[in-house]
């Protein structure tokens, strides 16, 4: 993309000698309205979009940033919409923040017509591609997308450039323990150990398995293999509970209907078989349905 470098007196004005040389014109006209290309904007009336996806910048690497503006000047515009007198961010928050420290006074922007999803679509996509969101930032989105876009996890999948599946297993990070996403967040388990702990529908335990898997070191491979026993003790503890309750619910059943009935469990799913004998008992039975719910 484009180098802006810095003449004295930090972003006070911007060389057009070369400027084909410098910049992809075709890109940007590709990537902005007719009437707008690159500009240079203020930095007071810039203000930082307050629902972009990536929350959390690492201080030391917009210190290094800060030092590369100083030394070269920013090479890539923000990508900015307009706000009233201001201008949002849309992307570049990081290039934004970087050059407030270097004491910029104004900065190279591409000023776009954008409505909100097609803001956050763009925040999005430029973060993923420089991997800088975390996963769960990366969920969080998709959750918006979802929410108050009603997308589809399809839709986002095609808006973001990614499968469906991609999408799908992102978004069950969602699901942990806040305890858990802080681990993730703090990178002492990783995005993939997440999406093994999601499978437990308990916030204890799955605290308790994140705990051995950070202090054990384990792969993802050994965090599924003690994942998978910690589910099936739970499925079996459940069933231990709830035996003498199915065992009540089938005798009753049985002396109710008049036939064999058995209650089966099988993981998460509990079905209840009945056996019949005729077209006629069928019959009573549903009679039997619609004058309980009538």
């Amino acid at each position: 993309m484009a180098e802006f470098k810095r003449q004295r007196g930090l972003g006070r004005g911007f060389n057009p000698r070369g400027l084909n040389a410098l910049i992809d014109t075709e890109e940007i006209e590709k990537n902005t309205d007719d009437k707008n290309g690159v500009e240079f904007v203020d930095i007071v009336k810039i203000e930082p979009n307050r629902e972009q996806p990536r929350k959390k910048f690492i201080k030391e690497g917009i210190e290094e940033l800060c030092e590369s503006i100083k030394e070269i000047g920013i090479i890539q515009p923000l990508i900015v919409k307009k706000n009233g007198e201001f201008y949002e961010i849309v992307a570049g928050e990081r290039r934004y923040r970087a050059a407030r420290l270097a004491g910029l006074e104004k900065v190279p922007v591409i000023v776009r017509n954008l409505d909100e999803l097609e803001a956050l679509q763009m925040s999005l996509i430029e973060n993923i591609q420089r991997e800088d969101l975390s996963p769960i930032e990366e969920a969080l989105t998709y959750k918006r997308f979802n929410e108050e876009f009603s997308l589809t996890q399809e839709e986002i999948a095609k808006k973001v450039g990614k499968n469906r599946s991609t999408v799908a297993n992102a978004m069950r990070l969602l699901k942990l323990d806040k305890r858990v996403v802080e681990m993730i967040n703090d990178k002492r388990i990783s995005a993939g150990h997440g999406k093994t702990l999601a499978g437990l529908d308990d916030s204890e335990k799955q605290y308790e398995l994140a705990q051995k898997i950070a202090e054990n070191n384990m792969s993802v491979r050994q965090a599924e293999q003690m994942v998978s026993r910690a589910y099936k003790n739970e499925i079996n503890k459940a069933c231990e509970q709830n035996s003498n309750v199915y065992v009540y619910a089938k005798n009753q059943l049985t002396q109710l209907l008049g036939t064999k009935v058995n209650i089966r469990v099988q993981g998460k799913k509990r079905r209840v078989e009945i056996d019949f004998y005729s077209d006629d008992w069928l019959d009573s039975f549903l009679n039997l349905i619609k004058g309980s719910v009538s």
